[in-house]
């Protein structure tokens, strides 16, 4: 699809059909694209939690204040932000000192920085964590459109359960799950609601 009509028909699918299911392969296909998102020094500080099975999908219904599309949905992503993905131990930064032809003082500046940036405080690592992911997450969103996947974010969900029960490390946070599938065409979607157009939202300074 072209990228208007990405914007445009993509639509938060409230109803999935259940018996059309998604393969592993479309799956991957679509997660390959999305991560071409930008992330700050390329860190990519996420990763991703695909909740493909029955008792998985019951644990995450429970969490997500019982919405339906958890359960009909074929895989409903869990996107979590790493909060300390700016660590020397982020396999990234090798990556970027090959990158640079082995310039190290570059990369050793890039690692101070970002230490400084995202991790000189509580309020920044999270800030880091979730800002990065959620570009993933709307990403994902739209190259799924493009593959003819339709998705439904969610943020109404029970972060901390999540952490627990599908076992985030310390330093992570579960920052939005996005639930993609079919959309069930025997149920009608509400008309889209207007958006608040670039005279209401943005000013120049």
């Amino acid at each position: 699809m072209e990228t208007k009509e990405l914007f445009s028909e993509r639509r938060s699918i409230t109803f999935i059909d259940k018996d059309r299911g998604l393969s592993d392969q479309t799956l991957k296909e679509i997660i390959n694209l999305a991560v071409m998102a930008p992330s700050a020094f390329n860190l990519q500080p996420w990763r991703i939690i695909a909740v493909k099975t029955e008792d998985s999908k019951k644990k995450l219904f429970e969490l997500s204040n019982k919405q339906d599309k958890v359960l009909e949905a074929p895989v409903t992503l869990i996107i979590v932000g790493n909060k300390e993905g700016y660590a020397n131990n982020n396999p990234v930064w090798d990556e970027m000192l090959r990158s640079v032809g082995g310039n190290e003082e570059m990369v050793v500046g890039a690692k101070q920085a970002a230490l400084f940036l995202y991790g000189s405080s509580d309020e920044r690592k999270l800030k880091f964590a979730e800002s990065n992911a959620g570009i993933l997450g709307m990403a994902i969103m739209v190259a799924a459109k493009d593959y003819d996947v339709d998705s439904h974010p969610m943020s109404g969900i029970d972060f901390d359960g999540i952490h627990k029960e599908f076992n985030l490390n310390d330093g992570e946070a579960a920052v939005m799950t996005i639930s993609l599938g079919y959309y069930d065409k025997s149920r009608k979607l509400y008309p889209r609601r207007p958006r608040r157009l670039f005279n209401e939202i943005a000013s120049i300074v």
